[in-house]
């Protein structure tokens, strides 16, 4: 009976270890830590951009060509157009001193701003002007008001043509005209770029380019007729959206553990 009573307890002791040893805490190795985005500004980059484009012209005769006798100050007016426009970009930044960032643009946006008024001096003859193709080389400054979000101010060059078209009384006929002419000026801008995903961004900007005064010789189709010297100033804005593509050039995004 002792013997049967000692084994009972051996059992017991047994199984409770076992219970025990069941019950006790199992700790698995944890995860290893997400990966932390560092976002690198530095590359260069292509994209592509739509918006739209306002012109306003100006026009003041200051000579009639072939008959210096006549009468030349004339105020011709203004006019004002707007249009779609639109294009690519291509350009390299360079990240510096943690949130600032350096770069260089060239841009191009096809572009047809057709503007018309009425010659003040001549209010039967009508002037239309066409403002065609406009480029820019622009240095660029940003901020990073997060590592995502760039802030920015651009400025440099500008170049675009315009198309002048006088027409006589009833719009049909032309009276003179200076096609393709070449203007140069300069632009100042600014706007924002976010990056949403590894050497990818959006942006929106404004831009206004001033392409100054420019003297005009005119020609025209009428036998016995006198083409005009037309002094002309012409003003720019574009508002666009975009996109850009970054080439790994210093890594746009790299990953840290």
């Amino acid at each position: 009976m002792k013997k049967f009573a000692l084994g009972m307890l051996a059992a017991v002791a047994m199984t409770g270890s076992a219970v025990a040893a069941d019950m006790a805490p199992r700790y698995a190795k944890a995860p290893p830590p997400a990966p932390v985005v560092v976002y690198n500004w530095t590359g260069c980059y292509i994209g592509g951009n739509i918006g739209g484009g306002w012109a306003r012209t100006s026009q003041d005769r200051t000579a009639v060509l072939t008959n210096p006798i006549t009468l030349v100050a004339s105020n011709y007016g203004s006019s004002d157009g707007s249009d779609f426009v639109g294009g690519a970009q291509i350009g390299c930044d360079y990240q510096f001193a943690g949130n600032w960032v350096l770069g260089i643009q060239g841009m191009y946006d096809y572009a047809r701003i057709d503007s018309s008024h009425f010659l003040t001096a001549f209010p039967t003859f009508r002037s239309d002007v066409v403002t065609k193709d406009i480029f820019t080389v622009t240095g660029r400054l940003g901020y990073l008001f997060t590592p995502q979000l760039l802030g920015y101010i651009k400025g440099g060059g500008a170049w675009t043509r315009s198309d002048y078209t006088i027409f006589q009384p009833g719009g049909v006929l032309v009276s003179e005209n200076a096609l393709g002419v070449n203007r140069s000026g300069w632009t100042i801008g600014g706007g924002l770029e976010w990056m949403f995903a590894p050497g990818w961004s959006v942006f929106g900007e404004y831009n206004y380019m001033d392409f100054g005064r420019k003297s005009v010789d005119f020609t025209t189709p009428v036998i016995g007729a006198f083409p005009d010297r037309v002094s002309t100033k012409l003003e720019v804005s574009t508002a666009l959206v975009g996109v850009n593509y970054k080439f790994n050039w210093g890594g746009p995004v790299v990953a840290r553990y």
